[in-house]
């Protein structure tokens, strides 16, 4: 069931964008950009998307616009520089953005202890991995032997996901849960913080969670690609309605 709460109370959700030269109309030049989904998903599960563009100087605004939230999608893109996590480039890790992976990990942060929202999507739950010490594949196919997380240039997978009983993404999505994936990395040694809790058939780790906070979930998957299924986005907006409404309390 979609939300329709009235827009004085909706919680404002912040998208982290891309950063990338793009063409439209007469113009050919750099923008911050982002698939509209992932607008369209927020919204229509009862939440106001605020776009969050990269900072090259991480130092400046990511505080401050934390505090301005009550909720973060850190969403897909390019592969994580893997100096981030102390390891050399593969061959097949390239297009790399630090100035956004700095500006990620810096959102990342300070959202943390303000126990606000995450929902980390693809790049995004190995952001979170990442920033919070953990590794990544660079190379999934060289793992488990195929190509199914991402069938071809633009062309979407679908996998079936066994989610840990308890968890944070089983009391959202139940046991298991068939969603499109397009990923050539995926988590490798997981941050000590966090705890997996879901799985593809080959072993490829699908999602990630942070106890003891009130909704930081990262999902190795493209949620915002399936337009009848707002569950996570849902989930989400809840958390962070009553993130808000518990700031205000205290204030």
């Amino acid at each position: 069931m979609v939300s329709n709460g009235s827009s004085a109370t909706r919680p404002l959700i912040g998208l982290t964008t891309y950063a990338e030269r793009a063409q439209t109309g007469v113009w050919d030049t750099g923008f911050a950009l982002l698939p509209y989904n992932y607008v369209e998903s927020v919204s229509r599960a009862g939440g106001v998307p605020v776009l969050l563009p990269p900072i090259d100087n991480t130092a400046h605004g990511a505080e401050e616009v934390i505090a301005a939230l009550d909720g973060l999608v850190v969403s897909g893109g390019a592969d994580i520089d893997p100096a981030r996590y102390g390891h050399q480039p593969h061959p097949a890790t390239t297009a790399t953005r630090p100035g956004r992976d700095g500006w990620e990990a810096e959102l990342v942060r300070h959202a943390l202890p303000r126990d606000l929202p995450v929902l980390g999507v693809c790049r995004g739950a190995q952001l979170l991995n990442v920033a919070l010490g953990g590794t990544l594949h660079q190379h999934l196919p060289d793992v488990v032997g195929h190509e199914t997380h991402r069938p071809g240039p633009a062309v979407f997978g679908t996998i079936r996901v066994r989610l840990a009983a308890g968890s944070l993404a089983a009391s959202i999505l139940g046991d298991e849960v068939t969603v499109p994936c397009y990923h050539h990395q995926a988590l490798d040694r997981i941050a000590p913080a966090l705890t997996t809790t879901g799985w593809a058939a080959d072993g490829t780790i699908e999602a990630v969670e942070l106890p003891g906070h009130r909704f930081v979930l990262g999902v190795q998957w493209h949620p915002e690609q399936d337009a009848d299924d707002l569950r996570l986005f849902q989930a989400l907006v809840t958390a962070s309605t009553a993130a808000r409404h518990d700031t205000k309390e205290s204030q």
